[in-house]
């Protein structure tokens, strides 16, 4: 099966260009980089008047064009050199007190000098711009990027000038109806260049990308290709493996592309024993290192198998907000303190909910021994049959699975959250299902879904979305949502598939400090109360094979305007977002340590 190249350049150009698009770089940390981070000059523009003339028609002289004053008569209405200054990487929201709420558009300037090489190709690098990113270099137009939470890059190499560049993007963080996700979710719409930008350097000819992991079902047989670009793409490829004393020659077709297979004698990557190797792909023109691990994953029965053990995911859901600082999580910091904590909980799992999380979470996964499920927000209940949503969806897909195909933490790849069950929805899923499968044959798919009470007493798993699914995962808030905590004492749960189940969500809500009896909502008290039934009645369901409370940290929510208690804050953190543990924190703790005891993982 030849390799799925994924396109992330979705809408037609607004006026001429010169730039080339490319699918995604692989790997840019681990090639030639220049950072483009720090502070960035901006421009609000509410009304896009920088965008549209007064008959809302494009503007061939908007703010891309960067321009000024010829003469003291001259009239131009922006000035981005007098303009604020935002950071970057960073949202908007919470660094001017002013933006909290703003939803709409702002302008981003740049300004870099660049020394161009010969024979060296130069592309700048997005790790993220929510929502909507137009991207401007010297006055062109580079392309228009949708998704807030996966890359994307653009060639600059004819474009990019010695001195002086302007590269401006407009970032458009206005929710729609028919977007990826939609109009309402239960997180904050954090606006910006939330993540990295770099100029990415390589050869004329470079290795794109590449994917190198075990071949499913086997413990030694590694499977994967290699993808060059440039003038020169029929080439010899090599494949080290230092440590392993492993090298492996390959040669690349007309197209650039090469298969790869060759047997390995490797420590096979698990959370006890989180084995990295060097990895490095080395052709006529080219070098690209990486770190990578090698694990077995599959499902037998209700079972999951990690390395052919049954393994029990000891989880907690993360959504990617900053600790004690607030705003968007973006660096390896953040990702070091929040997967630290899962650590400390006894996680060797995280839900990365509900979009892709920036890849430093990924990388430090793969590092400290942890599992990941990472997701897309097709969420709640998006237009299922509008075509255009669609293929959004599926480049999100493509383009988080193009990031983190070679991040052996990832163990599950997620294509929905809460999605209301009908005919359009398992047509639009299914699509998803298949797109993933034709990326990444190795991982397991799952979605988080819903259940339905057969009787007061029994709760049903029976999404026709299960018979699509290798693990299925399941959303419930008893004692919270759903009556009082000792409701869960009595219920029995039954499923219609025989795959292994993930509670996918749980919990309730209480700010640190608030304090009371066990039946006092929004104390301590009574989260914790929920909690101590939930596990017992989770020990009771048979075939569970994971869980993962929602959520490890409070996080920012317009949907939770409660005064006093939660002030736009969705406070079903184990822990606050300063870092002090509540009562159910220990709960969950003492849970984990129990299943400790009977395992290896």
């Amino acid at each position: 099966m030849r390799p799925v190249l994924v396109c992330i350049f979705l809408l037609a150009l607004l006026g001429s260009t010169q730039a080339q698009q490319i699918d995604l770089i692989a790997n840019p940390d681990g090639r030639k980089t220049i950072s483009l981070d720090g502070q960035w000059r901006t421009i609000i523009d509410p009304y896009e008047s920088g965008y549209y003339d007064y008959r809302y028609q494009p503007s061939a002289n908007g703010y891309f064009k960067d321009a000024k004053p010829r003469s003291k008569s001259d009239l131009i209405e922006y000035d981005f050199d007098t303009s604020e200054l935002l950071k970057v990487p960073g949202d908007w929201n919470t660094q001017k007190e002013r933006l909290l709420l703003y939803e709409g558009t702002i302008w981003y300037k740049k300004s870099f000098d660049y020394q161009r090489k010969e024979n060296t190709r130069v592309f700048v690098y997005f790790g993220g711009a929510n929502y909507l990113a137009d991207v401007y270099l010297n006055g062109q137009k580079l392309g228009r990027h949708e998704g807030g939470f996966t890359p994307f890059n653009f060639e600059i190499t004819n474009l990019v000038r010695d001195a002086n560049n302007s590269l401006i993007v407009k970032v458009d963080n206005k929710r729609r109806r028919d977007a990826v996700p939609t109009l309402i979710t239960d997180w904050w719409n954090y606006g910006g260049l939330t993540r990295q930008v770099q100029l990415v350097e390589t050869p004329t000819t470079f290795v794109q990308d590449y994917f190198i992991q075990l071949q499913k079902g086997s413990r030694q047989r590694i499977a994967g290709w290699v993808k060059l670009n440039g003038d020169k793409i029929s080439q010899k490829i090599s494949i080290r493996i230092p440590e392993a004393r492993i090298s492996k020659s390959f040669s690349t077709d007309a197209n650039g592309f090469a298969r790869i297979e060759f047997d390995a004698n490797l420590t096979l990557w698990s959370p006890d024993n989180p084995k990295l190797y060097e990895v490095v792909v080395e052709t006529e023109t080219d070098r690209v290192q990486d770190e990578i691990g090698f694990r077995t994953l599959e499902t037998k029965g209700t079972e999951i198998l990690l390395n052919g053990r049954p393994i029990f995911l000891r989880g907690v859901c993360i959504h990617e907000e900053a600790p004690f600082r607030g705003g968007r999580a973006y660096s390896r910091e953040d990702a070091l303190t929040l997967l630290s904590w899962a650590k400390e909980l006894g996680a060797n799992f995280v839900r990365l909910a509900h979009y892709p999380h920036n890849e430093f979470m990924l990388r430090e996964a793969d590092r400290m021994g942890i599992m990941v499920w990472s997701e897309i927000p097709v969420y709640w209940t998006i237009l299922w049959e509008n075509p255009a949503t669609l293929e959004n969806a599926q480049n999100q897909l493509s383009e988080m699975i193009a990031r983190d195909k070679n991040r052996v933490a990832v163990i599950i790849w997620s294509v929905a959250n809460e999605t209301p069950v009908g005919d359009a929805r398992l047509a639009f899923l299914k699509k998803l299902i298949e797109r993933a499968r034709s990326l990444d044959s190795t991982r397991m798919i799952s979605a988080a879904m819903e259940r339905h009470y057969v009787d007061d007493k029994t709760q049903m798993i029976d999404d026709p979305l299960g018979e699509f699914v290798d693990v299925f995962g399941c959303n419930e808030y008893v004692g919270w949502y759903d009556g009082l905590p000792e409701k869960a004492d009595g219920l029995t749960w039954k499923m219609k598939y025989q795959k292994p189940l993930i509670m996918t969500e749980f919990g309730g809500e209480a700010p640190y400090g608030n304090h009371g009896d066990a039946l006092t909502r929004w104390t301590e008290e009574y989260q914790e109360n929920v909690y101590q039934h939930q596990l017992g009645m989770l020990k009771r369901i048979p075939f569970l094979r994971g869980t993962c409370p929602w959520i490890l940290m409070d996080f920012r929510s317009p949907r939770r305007p409660l005064p006093g208690v939660q002030d736009f804050y969705n406070r079903k953190g184990l822990i606050s977002d300063q870092g002090q543990k509540k009562k159910a924190f220990y709960i969950m703790q003492s849970y984990y340590r129990e299943l400790q005891k009977g395992s290896q993982n």
